[in-house]
């Protein structure tokens, strides 16, 4: 019947402040879809950003910054990405840690955006 997640709609304090850090610290591509929404590109989805402040309609009944817990993939093995998070002072809060994804074994690290939504970022657990 479903097929897939087409976007992700997160809820962010600072519109600026949350594209520069999914486009600087996580790599996404960044399309303006109007004044009040942007899509963060991610394979064959989006994160959907929409601003605290603004009217939007329909939202959830409750959307609040900071509720997030999010897994995302990496194509770099972490020790990589990990590099890339020291280089720019962003603090990994847990990982390298073992974990279960959705198809099996990965591995993960956990960091926070600035609305404090907890990132998990993964790779398929080495053999």
């Amino acid at each position: 019947m479903l097929s897939g997640l087409d976007h992700l709609v997160v809820t962010v304090t600072d519109m600026g402040r949350a594209v520069d850090f999914y486009s600087r610290v996580l790599g996404l591509e960044v399309r303006y879809r109007d004044a009040q929404r942007v899509d963060l590109l991610l394979g064959d989805m989006a994160l959907r950003l929409h601003q605290t402040d603004t009217d939007i309609a329909p939202i959830s009944a409750t959307p609040t910054p900071g509720s997030l817990d999010l897994c995302l993939r990496c194509q770099l093995p972490l020790d990589e990405f990990i590099q890339h998070l020291d280089a720019l002072a962003i603090e990994i809060e847990l990982g390298p840690v073992a974990r279960q994804g959705a198809n099996g074994p990965i591995e993960s690290l956990y960091l926070r955006d600035p609305d404090g939504n907890l990132l998990e970022v993964c790779r398929p657990a080495p053999r």
